[in-house]
């Protein structure tokens, strides 16, 4: 298992770096100040760090809070958006958008998009949504949709 994005981008399949690389790139360039590159998952994950939201993660408390992750799966690459999960406006707008960027229908699960063919991503949009959330945001929205049980 990779402990850091080299390792984890040196142990791809040659014929997905050069997309894989401009996915990180994408994310890299596009997201919002504060959030912190790591292996989560046995991904490449963005996270808010734990010292700017020192409780973590719920379920683990030990792992920082996990925003995006993206990865290299049997079929292609996966871009994982907690945040596009959680808040039901930004969702829309991304199901809305993507038809406008991309002639492919929209592959995605819960938090998951899938991208099966390499040559159409639709890098912008990808950006955008990356950039449409910042840690204080996604700490609110998160905060707001955990279970009572589990809130400070």
């Amino acid at each position: 298992m990779p402990n850091t994005a080299l390792e984890y981008i040196q142990s791809l399949p040659e014929d997905r770096k050069e997309a894989f690389l401009k996915l990180r790139n994408t994310v890299k360039k596009n997201l919002p100040k504060g959030f912190e590159e790591t292996i989560q998952y046995k991904m490449i994950g963005y996270v808010v760090p734990k010292k700017t939201y020192p409780a973590g993660y719920h379920v683990t408390p030990e792992l920082a809070l996990p925003f995006l992750h993206i990865a290299s799966q049997k079929n292609g690459l996966a871009l994982y958006h907690m945040g596009i999960y959680a808040d039901l406006k930004l969702l829309k707008w991304f199901q809305t958008e993507y038809p406008k960027h991309c002639k492919t229908k929209l592959d995605m699960g819960k938090s998951c998009i899938r991208f099966k063919n390499l040559d159409d991503i639709p890098w912008k949009l990808i950006g955008e949504l990356v950039s449409k959330m910042s840690p204080k945001d996604w700490i609110q929205i998160y905060e707001k949709n955990l279970p009572s049980s589990k809130r400070n």
